[in-house]
């Protein structure tokens, strides 16, 4: 009840704003019906990296990348592809410091999430290098899993794992070598022991990072690992 007066207040006081056009946004988000409408979901894909693929017939069943290796995590959400008005979302927070798409690309994924996805013990946001966070100021990851975390009622773990390798972007590099760039980047500070956990990112491209990560939690004795990323490249 509390709730939802102050959500009729704060409605009243600062009502949303689309960021993408400017226009009214619609129940409590900073976008409107018709800019979320084109946002471009990710309905057709692998049921197991989210890898977006090309027919009807193939959907939820598993890639051929998926089918020859299997990851070592168990399972991707990425409710949005990474294209236009998504695409601009995230660069925008990542690159511009627009820190107001984080709460919005949170909202986004919290409506889009399965609802029949077990929750996990805890959320890890894909840990920056100490050097890359001071250059960033922020970590964009960090920012939108604060929303998701708040609005699913999961704890948000922030020193369970630590980057310790400064790296080139990602985004620079072609796949073969994002492997081999992220490569003992990451490691654990605690130990979740049997724990089921979420990394999450705002973008999935070739999955360098996040296999890395599940790597070295499930050596630490993670049990489930899930991937949840907000769009997929």
């Amino acid at each position: 009840m509390v709730n939802n007066w102050f959500k009729f207040i704060q409605g009243r006081l600062f009502p949303p704003t689309c960021i993408l056009c400017d226009d009214s946004g619609f129940d409590h988000k900073d976008i409107c019906t018709a800019c979320y409408a084109d946002l471009m979901l990710n309905t057709v894909h692998c049921r197991r990296c989210a890898t977006p693929l090309i027919s009807k017939a193939d959907h939820r069943q598993l890639c051929g990348q998926c089918l020859k290796k299997p990851p070592r995590y168990q399972q991707v959400s990425a409710p949005f592809l990474y294209q236009h008005s998504m695409r601009w979302l995230i660069t925008g927070l990542k690159f511009h410091r627009q820190i107001k798409n984080a709460h919005l690309l949170g909202q986004l994924f919290v409506d889009n999430v399965p609802h029949d996805h077990p929750l996990p013990d805890f959320i890890v946001p894909v840990p920056l290098h100490p050097k890359r966070y001071r250059e960033r100021g922020f970590n964009q990851s960090q920012e939108i899993a604060t929303t998701v975390a708040r609005q699913l009622g999961v704890p948000l773990h922030l020193t369970l794992c630590r980057r310790i390798k400064y790296t080139p972007p990602q985004s620079l590099l072609h796949a073969k070598q994002r492997h081999k760039n992220i490569r003992n980047a990451f490691s654990v500070s605690a130990f979740p022991q049997g724990s089921n956990i979420v990394i999450f990112d705002d973008v999935m491209t070739t999955g360098a990072t996040v296999s890395e990560l599940v790597k070295v939690l499930k050596q630490a004795g993670a049990g489930n690992v899930w991937i949840w990323v907000c769009a997929r490249a």
